[in-house]
């Protein structure tokens, strides 16, 4: 049997970049730093909220209760413990009716001071929006067009204005006040407001609108690493040799 003509020629398979030792050293290298690095910058980011907690709570635990008082080492996360049961004992006394009337009089008293009373109302209103579990702040994510035509991004839908800003406001459409992180950082942005009709929801969480915005868009929503990928990537080398290989070995031709 000869060879059809008009078979189809066996491709070339592309070659491999970087598949001789350097290559292989280069392909550990990166395996280990994907399955390291998180682990290790996690890790990183609890030991300095343990040592950041630790350090604000020790200095008003007396040293007869201290555990390095009867130990020849500080036992970290000592101070988050007792910042937990502190926080959870105000929280109880505060439910019943002592405690609410101890912190109406105490928000009274703030609510006298002029410089303290603005700062006071805000961030305790911030606190009950993000940690009540009641508000909608924040829980929708949308696009607008910023920060000139044509380009668009990413921005946190919160409430709408009060009637005194809503009347400011120009023309007779509703707005929104939404939040721009900023990447990398998303704490960082800008807060305006925008017509309710200039923004384009998209079926995104906050958390992964954060993500997106914290890695400049490498990592994009619905992309979740796969539980097989460090193995994947521990074979990048073996497999490059292996793909080496056979690019050395004739290609039969295919006949029928």
């Amino acid at each position: 049997m000869t060879p059809r003509d008009d078979a189809p020629a066996p491709l070339d398979p592309a070659p491999e970049p970087h598949t001789g030792l350097m290559g292989r050293f280069r392909n550990y290298f990166l395996t280990g730093l994907v399955v390291t690095g998180p682990i290790a910058i996690t890790l990183y980011l609890v030991w300095w909220f343990v040592t950041w907690v630790d350090g604000v709570v020790r200095p008003f635990v007396p040293l007869a209760y201290r555990p390095e008082t009867y130990l020849p080492y500080v036992v970290p996360g000592w101070g988050l413990v007792v910042a937990f049961f502190t926080l959870t004992l105000v929280g109880f006394l505060a439910a019943n009716l002592i405690g609410r009337t101890l912190v109406d009089v105490g928000e009274t008293f703030l609510g006298r001071i002029p410089a303290v009373r603005a700062i006071y109302r805000g961030l305790k209103q911030v606190f009950e929006t993000l940690f009540s579990g009641k508000g909608s702040s924040f829980r929708k994510v949308g696009l607008v067009e910023f920060p000139s035509p044509g380009m668009w991004s990413i921005v946190l839908i919160s409430q709408s204005p009060n009637e005194d800003i809503a009347r400011s406001l120009p023309g007779q459409e509703e707005h929104v006040s939404v939040f721009l992180p900023c990447s990398p950082n998303p704490t960082t942005g800008f807060f305006f407001y925008v017509p309710k009709s200039k923004i384009i929801e998209v079926d995104l969480t906050a958390e992964d609108a954060a993500t997106l915005i914290m890695s400049a868009g490498v990592v994009q929503p619905g992309s979740a690493p796969d539980p097989k990928k460090a193995a994947a990537l521990a074979g990048m080398a073996n497999a490059a040799r292996i793909a080496n290989a056979s690019t050395l070995q004739p290609q039969p031709a295919k006949v029928e």
